[in-house]
């Protein structure tokens, strides 16, 4: 099989396109978003007018049917734009676990939410972490009990991204959002117990709370309350019993553009620092002529190429995998190397160009600053780096060699 490293025409119209809304109507605005803790409402309605909500969800469900290779593209021009990955948040959660929840559902489902998914109408988010589990999601308390037609599910979700986009109905997006949410509906079967649903954060009986991030804070995080909240059996995702595995399935499609949108935001970091030390002087002479600096640059840069490419062949490994190409657990191991090592690479890089500004890099109004609180949140996000590790050394050296789940 060749190697080619070059985009198609098509994907090359989809990044000028996505790079002129990006140029237009995120830059501009980017400091805002960290001031007012919010991303205003009108760019997320234009990101729904381009369709980018819709990228993966096939065309007879209103979407665009493209490609992960694709969908990283677009990401790639949201972080050069936004390094408080505000909307890289609100993009690639929902691209994800919108997929993994496209692919689950059932036909009603997919006419009933994905559909309006797909044109910007409902957000999707994940909602796995409690306040008492999160790399063991064994520990998880939320349960589902079966209720006539339905289910009726009671617990707590903790640290979550989206919440207060998805509860608000009509304000970014007009029906609100929900998130695939993991829950017990067989606690004595362990995580073969777990059984995925989309819960409605619009509901009455759902409760948030705002936590206070300490990066990307133009998009919400917190924590919400399912007070018996009743869901129709369409809004369960897969069969009962498989939510665990689905939920690995997710994170695998999360992690690869995590990779992406870490290695763009270290390369962008360097690139905006970089012309500050062109022009900030000292000793006679510009800060970017120094040695010191050059070989830091040269050092995380080379290590950004290898993440960007890294994290390209994940989301190539997603398109692989769902043309039947290749495996789930060679997927998996793809994933986990990449947010490993991007994230790893992103914050060494990024730490470093802050050192270039000065005084000035220790300031909000610094954008790489922001960019370091954001990669920061990948050290757990989606699997924490540890985690990473253990998934990477299981599928290299071998199952039979690593622990096995008791």
């Amino acid at each position: 099989m060749p190697v080619d490293f070059e985009f198609a025409k098509e994907q090359e119209d989809v990044r000028s396109t996505v790079r002129e809304f990006a140029e237009k109507y995120i830059a501009p605005r980017v400091v805002e978003f960290e001031e007012k803790q919010l991303i205003p409402p009108e760019i997320v309605r234009e990101m729904s007018r381009l369709g980018l909500f819709g990228i993966l969800f096939p065309e007879q469900y209103g979407g665009l049917g493209l490609d992960p290779v694709t969908a990283g593209i677009v990401l790639e021009e949201i972080v050069r734009a936004d390094l408080t990955f505000s909307l890289a948040v609100a993009y690639l959660v929902h691209t994800s676990w919108g997929y993994v929840a496209y692919k689950y559902g059932n036909e009603e489902f997919r006419e009933d939410v994905i559909r309006r998914a797909a044109t910007g109408d409902v957000w999707i988010g994940i909602a796995t972490t409690e306040p008492g589990a999160g790399s063991d999601l064994t520990g998880i308390a939320t349960a589902a009990r079966r209720d006539g037609d339905g289910y009726v599910i009671a617990g707590e979700k903790a640290y979550i991204s989206g919440v207060r986009e998805a509860k608000e109905r009509g304000v970014w997006f007009p029906d609100g959002g929900g998130h695939v949410t993991l829950a017990y509906t067989d606690k004595s079967k362990q995580h073969r117990g777990m059984t995925l649903f989309f819960v409605p954060l619009t509901d009455p009986n759902v409760s948030i709370r705002l936590e206070k991030e300490f990066g990307r804070k133009g998009w919400s995080f917190g924590s919400f309350v399912l007070s018996d909240v009743r869901v129709p059996e369409r809004y369960r995702i897969g069969e009962e019993g498989r939510g665990f595995y689905i939920a690995m399935e997710g994170f695998d499609h999360a992690r690869a553009y995590i990779a992406l949108a870490c290695a763009v935001g270290g390369k962008r970091a360097i690139e905006l620092a970089l012309e500050y030390a062109k022009q900030r002087r000292a000793f006679g002479q510009p800060v970017a002529s120094f040695q010191g600096v050059q070989f830091q640059l040269a050092d995380n840069w080379a290590a950004l190429e290898a993440a960007h490419a890294l994290a390209y062949k994940a989301l190539w490994a997603l398109k692989m995998e769902q043309e039947g190409r290749i495996g789930r657990f060679e997927v998996t191991r793809i994933t986990a190397s990449a947010k490993l090592f991007a994230v790893q690479a992103a914050k060494r890089a990024i730490d470093d160009a802050l050192r270039w500004y000065g005084a000035y890099g220790y300031t909000e109004e610094n954008p790489v600053a922001l960019a370091l609180k954001a990669v920061k949140s990948y050290d757990w996000a989606e699997g924490s780096l540890d985690i990473m590790r253990l998934i990477v050394a299981r599928e290299v050296v071998g199952r039979e060699y690593t622990s096995k789940r008791k």
